[in-house]
């Protein structure tokens, strides 16, 4: 793992002012512990702030659409899984980053919503094909350009070449920080229950 550079830059000198919250977390914690590391709190606690506020709007949007965050989630699962949309209940679980127990709660609420039809693998013992149905594949049509287009209009202000340097850098901190957890993935943003406190 390559070791991350560290940054000569401090937070706003103690008893400075600044309108900036989490500059201003930074700031108190550097005059209170001046021995305490608080370079992270910059990145971590905007991390855990936009991920609430990405959370909160694609919340908002897929209400307004009718649709369950859940449900989509697994429609999108199988749907960009190209034809014939069919997939494993195992895979599913592994592509959708949640245990088999929600994918069996997933699976049930979208059968009876007639999204998905479930049946066994041939010549293979208990294992279940999920399909996705006609009225499915609609709802993730007419949903999925919704939400990202949303998404895209929130990092207009960026601009193409910084949004795109900021992915390369969130990919590679990603990488770093689940290397060091010995994790392999995250539930995604958007579901219920993202509701982190702010760091610091």
């Amino acid at each position: 793992m390559r070791t991350p550079e560290r940054s000569d830059r401090r937070p706003a000198a103690a008893g400075a002012a600044t309108d900036d919250p989490v500059d201003a977390i930074a700031a108190a914690w550097s005059r209170e512990r001046p021995q305490t590391p608080v370079d992270s709190i910059g990145v971590v606690t905007r991390i855990w702030q936009l991920a609430k506020h990405f959370g909160d709007d694609r919340r908002r949007v897929l209400a307004e659409a009718g649709v369950d965050p859940a449900t989509l989630d697994l429609l999108s699962v199988l749907r960009r899984s190209g034809p014939p949309y069919t997939m494993s209940t195992r895979d599913l679980a592994v592509h959708s980053l949640v245990t088999a127990g929600a994918i069996s709660q997933r699976l049930a609420r979208a059968e009876r919503e007639h999204l998905v039809t479930r049946r066994p693998a041939p010549g293979r013992s208990r294992a279940v094909l999920v399909e996705l149905t006609t009225a499915g594949h609609d709802l993730v049509e007419r949903t999925v350009d919704r939400v990202l287009t949303r998404e895209a209009e929130l990092l207009e202000g960026l601009g193409a070449e910084r949004q795109e340097a900021l992915a390369e850098l969130l990919r590679e901190l990603l990488g770093d920080v689940q290397e060091q957890l010995n994790v392999r993935g995250v539930s995604h943003v958007g579901h219920q229950g993202l509701d982190h406190p702010e760091r610091g």
